[in-house]
């Protein structure tokens, strides 16, 4: 009987330390927030994040609608729940994540950043605040590079109406976003630099939606017909969109206008594999993702994060810019 009860009293404790490891592992978590769901890309950002990460450091994972208001509650209900050990956010509006970044010091709850860079203002606010993206300049640079080998190989198509110079399209981003900037005015300075002389005929944002995109491009045949003689998108989505109308108009039948994109998304790189796009950029979702988790990871464990520990160069002390890459059609 003895021994019974012993044996009772020895499973009561252990039922005990097992509920209490479990309950600390599957309470405790890193916040994440998207600023919203429909887009492709930090679609694809989110299937990679939650693929890597792992049971001893749970994911809790939330949209706001692209709704800064939303995102500022998020953070609230994270930051009060105090299970929140580190905070990875896709601001809605990267001027407005100071108040954010506040909320998060006087919890001692680490920040990484990541799509939309705050403003270095607000990033030297707390040394535990981190941004993970891409060089967008870098991107625009490529564009421009491969588009103006292309030109060379190709003027004749490509200058239909001969007058040296090239009349092209400019459908934008989301307004106010650095990629958007810095994406449209690498790439047309690349251009000039490899001795392009160029006329824009038409620049809008078309908010990285395929739809707008469409509309956009719609317009512009309606407007300038054939006299359009490339289309620069900021993304592949807007790209694809493009692609649709150009398609569906009569205009351009039998002549191959040439449209590039950015982000190397599964539907970009359908429209490369069918000859449609001329070009993307690849914007590196996978490694992204795995090195904002890295950091939280590191953050959560007190450490300061360095290349040895997370695989990844620390621009700044406190930026990561995973590298783009160019795809073509072989």
């Amino acid at each position: 009987m003895k021994r019974f009860v012993v044996l009772l009293i020895l499973l009561f404790w252990a039922s005990l330390c097992l509920f209490a490891r479990g309950s600390k592992e599957t309470n405790d978590f890193i916040g994440v927030i998207f600023y919203r769901e429909d887009d492709v890309f930090i679609s694809e950002v989110r299937a990679e994040i939650e693929q890597i990460s792992t049971s001893e450091y749970p994911l809790n994972i939330v949209t706001s609608n692209n709704s800064q208001i939303t995102q500022n509650a998020q953070v609230d209900e994270f930051l009060e729940s105090g299970n929140c050990k580190a905070l990875i956010i896709n601001p809605v509006d990267r001027t407005s994540v100071g108040l954010l970044i506040e909320k998060a010091k006087k919890k001692n709850v680490p920040i990484v950043f990541f799509n939309k860079e705050p403003l270095s203002s607000d990033m030297n606010k707390w040394d535990k605040v981190y941004y993970v993206g891409a060089d967008a300049a870098e991107c625009g640079k490529m564009v421009g590079s491969i588009f103006s080998e292309y030109y060379a190989k190709n003027t004749a198509s490509v200058d239909r109406n001969g007058d040296g110079i090239l009349q092209y399209v400019m459908i934008k981003g989301e307004p106010g976003h650095q990629d958007t900037e810095l994406r449209t005015e690498y790439t047309i300075n690349t251009l000039l630099e490899n001795g392009i002389a160029v006329e824009r005929l038409h620049e809008s944002s078309g908010k990285w939606e395929r739809d707008k995109g469409k509309s956009i491009m719609e317009r512009c045949i309606a407007t300038y017909g054939n006299e359009i003689e490339a289309v620069f998108c900021n993304n592949d989505e807007m790209a694809i969109g493009a692609l649709e109308a150009i398609n569906e108009s009569e205009v351009f039948d039998g002549i191959f206008l040439p449209v590039t994109g950015v982000d190397g998304t599964s539907h970009g790189m359908a429209a490369i594999e069918d000859g449609s796009l001329l070009c993307t950029v690849q914007n590196d979702a996978s490694n992204q993702a795995m090195a904002m988790y890295k950091l939280a990871i590191e953050l959560v464990k007190g450490n300061v994060p360095s290349e040895s520990t997370i695989g990844y160069p620390i621009e700044k002390k406190r930026y990561i810019f995973i590298p783009y890459s160019p795809v073509l059609a072989d």
